[in-house]
C-alpha cells in the first residue's frame, strides 16, 4: 500500500469522504487520490516520493509555476512582519492598485479571501445597487459554491432553477434565471419576460469549468448589450481567466467592459485570496459606505497580499502572455500529433490553458462529456500518471502552463506521453 492510500484511509475516518474539496476525491478518474508532499516549478512529488510535472497547478493560480522565488521571499518577509492584522495594512492597498490599473475601465476593489465569496458579493453588490433580485447564469458556468449560485436548469419552464444540491431551499435559487451560453435569442426571451426584475447577469466569458469553451468577441459583447439595455449590470467572473489570458484578463483579451469583474487564484499569488472589481458607483454601495453589508476578518490578509503582489509586480513588469500562448499552442498541437490514431482525441487551448477531451464535439455549450469520453479520459489520466505526467483529475477540468514550463520540460513530457497506451 502506497503512502498515499495510508493517508487516505486515516482521512476516511474523520474527513467526509476524505477531502477538503470533492474534486480531490479523484472519483473521476476511478482511483483514491494522491498526497502531495512538495512542488517546485512544473514539478510536484508526492509522499511516496515521485515527481510528476504538473499541468493543473492548484487549478490555475501558478501562473509563474509553483514557490517561484519571488513569492517565497515575499511571504518570508511578511511572514517576519505580521501573518495577520484583522486592520488596514499597505500590502492590501497596493494589490488593489495593481487591480486597478489592469481593469482601468473600473474604479474600486474590495478583497476577500475566496472565488466563491467574490462572486458572492458581486451579486449581492449588483443586486443592491439596482434594487433588483433576479440575476441569469448559464449552463455549464460555474460561480462557486454560494446556495443561490448551485442552481440548474429546471424541468418545466426552461428559464428557472432548480438547486443543485441538497440543502439549498428552492426559495434561494427562485431568483435565478438560466440561459444557453450560445443563445442569444434564448436570452432575449429571457429578458422580454423578466428585463425589469434582473439585477445582473453573471458568466464566465471564457467558460473554463466544463470543459474550455472559446468565444468571439461579438457574442460576449451581445451579452453585454442585451443586459445593459434592460438597465442589468453584467459581471465578469474571472477567477480563472483573470490574469491567465493577459493582464486584464478576457475582458481586456477580448476588448469588453463588465461592470463587474471577480478575481482569484493569480491575483492571490496562489493563497487564499479573490477581489471583486467594479464601476465606482457600484461598488461604493458597499459597507461602510453603502447599504450593501460585507466583511470578513482575514480579507486582504498580508501574507497572501503578499504573495500577490509578488506576481504582479513580475506580470507587469515583463508580461509572459505571448510566449505563454505560444508553447500553449505548440504543446497542444504535439499532444494532437502523438494521438493521432485516436479518432476521438481533442484538445484545445486559449492562452495558458487548454483541455484534452475526447469524442466529436456537439457544437454548443456545455459539452457532451458522456461515459465513453470519460473512460477514455480516465485511461489517459492513469497512463500519464505512470509516466510521472499530471493532468487534472477529472475530465472536466481544463490545464494549465506555467513559465516554468519550459520548451525542455513540455519536450520531456511529449517523449512520456508517446509511450502511453490508452
Amino acid at each position: 500500500m502506497s503512502r498515499s492510500d495510508e493517508l487516505f484511509e486515516r482521512a476516511l475516518k474523520i474527513i467526509p469522504g476524505g477531502v477538503n474539496s470533492p474534486v480531490r476525491s479523484f472519483q473521476k478518474v476511478g482511483r483514491n487520490p494522491i498526497y502531495f508532499a512538495r512542488a517546485q516549478g512544473a514539478h510536484l512529488w508526492d509522499v511516496d516520493g515521485k515527481k510528476y510535472t504538473d499541468f493543473c497547478l492548484s487549478f490555475g493560480p501558478h501562473l509563474l509555476g509553483h514557490c517561484p522565488p519571488q513569492v517565497v521571499q515575499a511571504l518570508h518577509t511578511q511572514a517576519e512582519l505580521a501573518t495577520s492584522f484583522g486592520a488596514n495594512h499597505e500590502r492590501e492597498l497596493e494589490l488593489a492598485e495593481y487591480l486597478v490599473r489592469a481593469y482601468p475601465f473600473l474604479d474600486k476593489v474590495r478583497l476577500v479571501n475566496s472565488g466563491t465569496e467574490a462572486v458572492m458579493t458581486a451579486v449581492r453588490v449588483a443586486r443592491g445597487f439596482t434594487g433588483r433580485d433576479k440575476i441569469v447564469v448559464f449552463e455549464g458556468c460555474y460561480h462557486g459554491h454560494s446556495d443561490g449560485l448551485l442552481a440548474k436548469a429546471g424541468s418545466g419552464v426552461a428559464e428557472l432553477s432548480e438547486a443543485a444540491s441538497k440543502g439549498i431551499p428552492q426559495s434561494i435559487v427562485a431568483e435565478t434565471l438560466n440561459a444557453k451560453y450560445d443563445d442569444l435569442e434564448g436570452l432575449k426571451k429571457i429578458f422580454e419576460k423578466y428585463g425589469s426584475q434582473i439585477a445582473a447577469i453573471l458568466l464566465e466569458p471564457v467558460p473554463a469549468n466544463h470543459g474550455l469553451h472559446i468565444p468571439t468577441r461579438e457574442h460576449l459583447q451581445s451579452i453585454i448589450d442585451i443586459a445593459h439595455a434592460a438597465g442589468s449590470q453584467v459581471i465578469f467572473d474571472e477567477v480563472i481567466s483573470g490574469f491567465r489570458l493577459g493582464l486584464s484578463g478576457a475582458s481586456g483579451l477580448y476588448d469588453v467592459k463588465p461592470d463587474i469583474v471577480t478575481l482569484g487564484k493569480i491575483a492571490g499569488g496562489g493563497l487564499p485570496l479573490a477581489a471583486l472589481i467594479g464601476r465606482g458607483e457600484i461598488m461604493d454601495c458597499l459597507a461602510p459606505v453603502g447599504p450593501v453589508y460585507q466583511a470578513g476578518t482575514l480579507s486582504g490578509n498580508p501574507m497572501a497580499a503578499a504573495a500577490g503582489l509578488a506576481v504582479m509586480k513580475t506580470i507587469f513588469e515583463n508580461p509572459p502572455y505571448a510566449e505563454l500562448a505560444k508553447r500553449t499552442e505548440r504543446f497542444a498541437g504535439r499532444l494532437r500529433e502523438v494521438y493521432r490514431s485516436i479518432p476521438e482525441f481533442r484538445v484545445k487551448s486559449l492562452g495558458s490553458l487548454f483541455w484534452i477531451h475526447f469524442e466529436e464535439p456537439q457544437g454548443d455549450f456545455p459539452p457532451a462529456v458522456g461515459p465513453s469520453c470519460q473512460q477514455m479520459y480516465r485511461n489517459l489520466f492513469h497512463a500519464a500518471l505512470k509516466e510521472g505526467v499530471y493532468f487534472a483529475p477529472s475530465p472536466f477540468e481544463v490545464g494549465f502552463l506555467s513559465t516554468a514550463h519550459t520548451d525542455e520540460v513540455l519536450d520531456e513530457v511529449v517523449e512520456k506521453l508517446s509511450r502511453c497506451v490508452l
